[in-house]
């Protein structure tokens, strides 16, 4: 009988059990980060809640093609958008970032499918451990389901940040200035 790599490795995520960074710490729940939550985001490739497709799973796991994405409900408004991508059930004292992606122009509408990856179309952005570019759920293997929570922000004017942001500088610069929010949740677990 022969065991994956994954099913060798799941003594870890055991080990490291009900160990999550939680919902309280997402970016969703900052203060100063709460508004409206007008803006309906979608994915073609995923309905809220469900699991994203192994082609959107990280790096030696899947093929890291970022899933489309759409949205509406922005508010007149609207200047800039942002884009955070956070997994809660980290077992970390943080969510782990997969991107975090300010400049997004409103008109836009939307992503096709792998516009975010590294090189991709929109693919300038950062994540945890200073990569660029999304980086698609990897999770722990026997941890159990992870979240991927994708946060959609839009501000009245575009942030004063560098062509490539940290995700923190780019949460801290929009304390206090989101007009409308909206939140899609995907899952993935190995």
């Amino acid at each position: 009988m022969t065991t994956s790599a994954a099913g060798r490795g799941a003594w870890l995520g055991r080990l490291l059990g009900n160990r999550r960074a939680g919902e309280s710490k997402l970016a969703w729940n900052q203060d100063g980060l709460d508004a409206p939550e007008t803006i309906t985001l979608t994915s073609a490739a995923f309905s809220n809640g469900t699991r994203m497709p192994l082609s959107s799973a990280g790096k030696g796991v899947g093929l890291n093609i970022s899933p489309p994405l759409g949205w509406q409900g922005l508010p007149a408004q609207a200047a800039e958008l942002v884009l955070i991508i956070e997994d809660p059930d980290a077992p970390l004292p943080r969510p782990v970032v997969h991107l975090a992606l300010a400049g997004i122009p409103p008109e836009l509408g939307g992503f096709a499918g792998g516009d975010l990856s590294e090189g991709g179309r929109h693919g300038n952005g950062r994540g945890s451990f200073g990569r660029t570019g999304y980086a698609g759920p990897r999770p722990v293997p026997g941890h159990g389901p992870h979240r991927y929570v994708f946060q959609l922000y839009a501000l009245p004017r575009a942030l004063d940040l560098p062509a490539v942001a940290k995700p923190n500088s780019i949460i801290a610069a929009m304390n206090g200035k989101v007009l409308a929010r909206g939140r899609l949740d995907g899952t993935y677990e190995r």
